[in-house]
C-alpha cells in the first residue's frame, strides 16, 4: 500500500479524532487526540502489517526510521489531574516538559526530572529514560513514574502501575516501558510522583583538572551528603578553559545552608556561588549541550570507576562534550562518530561491566548499534522474547539491539 493510500485510509478511519499530516519524505504523520484513537491506529497498522515509528515533539532523536507511518503524541496535551496535597499528577504523553513545570508550580509541586535537550514531551522523556543532573539526588525517571497507560502494538490499552500493580501479561509494564524507546508500546499517559517545590536552590562551582574534580566530588559524597546534582562537565560544555564541577543544593533554607558549608569545607578549592540567573543558565546549557552532536551515548559505571569511564570515551570517541553525573555513575558524550567506533567503545566497556546506551542517533547508527546492545550473555535473547510478547508482528520499528545480539 502506498503512503498516499495509507494517509487516505487513516483520514477515513480517524475522522476528527486525529491530526494527520505528512513529513518531508511523504510518510503520513498521525497525532491522535485520545488514547482510544491511538489504539485504533495501532490495531489497524498491526492488521495491515504497516510498520510504525513513534515520536513525541521530534526534538530528541531524528524521526527517520523506515516505516509506513509515524505515530505522534503531539495531540495528547492534557494535564488531566494534579493533586498538590498528595503530590501526584496524571499527564498525557504529549505535554511539553516546560508546560508541565509551569502548571505544577501553581500547586507548589514539581516533577524532579531534568531531561537533556529542549522542548521534550513527557512521553519521550519516559520512553528514553533520559534524566539529567538531578538524577544524582532524586533518582532516575523510573523513580518518578507511578504508572503508565500504554497502547501495545496490536492496539490493546494497558493501564499499568498506579491502582493496578501488574498488567495482563504479568509484567511490571511501567518499569519495562520506561527506558524502552517505545519497543513495548506507545506511552499515552503517565501517573507521576511529584515533590514540593524547594524553598532554597543554591549552585556552587569550581574549576580544575578532570581527575582532581572527580576526586573532590567523591570526597563530597564521602561526607555522607548526596547533593541533588553533582556534575562535572568538559570545557566545551560551558565555554570554559578547564573542567567544571557544579554542585546543586535544594531544600529548606537551614539544610541548604548546612550543606553549603559542608561542600565548601571539603578540600582546598575556591568555590563560586552562582547568582540565580547564572545558575539557571549553567544548568540549561549543560542540558542543551548534550544534544549538540548527532549522536549521544550514555555510559553507566560505579563512582570509583568514573575516571576510567571517561578515559574509555576519550580513547574511542573524544572528550570534547562530556558530562559526568558523579553520584549516579553516568557519563554522557555527544558528537560525531562512525557506528564502528561506537561499537568498539561498547565492546571495550562491556569488558569492565559498563553498559553503553545509544540515546539518540541517526537511523543508520541506531539500526547498526541498537539502543542497548547486550553487554551480558543472554540479555539480547531476553529482550527479544519480551518484544515478541508485546509485538509479535514486529509493528513497532525500534532497534533495541543488533541482530547478532538478539
Amino acid at each position: 500500500m502506498s503512503d498516499l493510500t495509507i494517509e487516505h485510509h487513516l483520514r477515513t478511519l480517524m475522522g476528527p479524532d486525529a491530526s494527520i499530516d505528512t513529513d518531508p519524505t511523504g510518510i503520513p504523520v498521525i497525532a491522535p487526540r485520545t488514547t482510544e484513537a491511538c489504539a485504533l491506529v495501532l490495531r489497524t497498522a498491526n492488521a495491515e502489517r504497516w510498520k510504525v515509528r513513534i515520536t513525541g515533539h521530534g526534538t530528541w532523536s531524528p524521526v527517520d526510521a523506515p516505516a509506513h507511518l509515524t505515530l505522534s503524541s503531539a495531540g495528547l496535551t492534557n494535564i488531566e489531574d494534579v493533586q498538590g496535597t498528595d503530590l501526584v499528577a496524571t499527564v498525557q504523553a504529549g505535554v511539553d516538559r516546560d508546560a508541565l513545570r509551569v502548571a505544577l508550580a501553581d500547586d507548589g509541586a514539581w516533577w524532579p526530572v531534568d531531561p537533556p535537550g529542549g522542548h521534550r514531551s513527557l512521553g519521550s522523556i519516559i520512553a528514553t529514560a533520559t534524566a539529567g543532573p538531578l538524577r544524582s539526588g532524586f533518582g532516575g525517571v523510573r523513580d518518578h513514574v507511578l504508572g503508565l497507560t500504554v497502547v501495545t502494538a496490536d492496539g490493546r490499552i494497558v493501564h499499568a502501575g498506579g491502582r493496578v500493580v501488574k498488567n495482563v501479561a504479568g509484567f511490571d509494564l511501567t518499569k519495562l516501558a520506561t527506558g524502552s524507546f517505545g519497543a513495548f508500546g506507545f506511552i499515552a499517559a503517565a501517573h507521576l510522583r511529584l515533590r514540593a517545590i524547594p524553598r532554597a536552590d543554591v549552585t556552587l562551582t569550581t574549576e580544575g583538572d578532570r581527575d582532581d574534580l572527580i576526586q573532590d566530588a567523591r570526597a563530597i559524597l564521602g561526607t555522607g551528603l548526596i547533593p541533588p546534582a553533582v556534575e562535572i562537565v568538559s570545557p566545551a560544555v560551558l565555554g570554559s578553559d578547564r573542567w567544571t564541577l557544579a554542585v546543586r543544593l535544594l531544600g529548606a533554607d537551614p539544610q541548604v545552608e548546612a550543606d553549603r558549608n559542608l561542600v565548601k569545607g571539603v578540600g582546598h578549592r575556591t568555590w563560586t556561588e552562582q547568582a540565580a540567573p547564572d545558575a539557571a543558565a549553567l544548568w540549561r546549557q549543560t542540558l542543551s549541550r548534550v544534544v549538540a552532536g548527532p549522536i549521544t551515548v550514555r555510559l553507566g559505571t560505579v563512582v570509583t570507576a568514573l575516571d576510567r569511564a571517561v578515559d574509555l570515551i576519550a580513547h574511542h570517541l573524544d572528550d570534547d562534550i562530556v558530562t559526568v553525573s558523579v553520584a549516579c555513575g553516568v557519563v554522557r558524550w555527544t558528537g560525531t562518530a562512525e557506528a564502528d567506533r561506537c561499537r568498539l567503545l561498547r565492546h571495550a566497556a562491556a569488558q569492565v561491566e559498563m553498559p553503553v546506551t545509544v540515546e539518540r542517533a541517526p537511523w543508520n547508527a541506531r539500526s547498526a548499534l541498537g539502543h542497548f546492545g547486550a553487554y551480558r550473555e543472554g540479555v539480547g535473547r531476553l529482550m527479544g522474547s519480551l518484544r515478541h510478547t508485546f509485538d509479535p508482528a514486529g509493528t513497532l520499528v525500534v532497534p533495541l539491539g543488533t541482530d547478532d545480539e538478539t
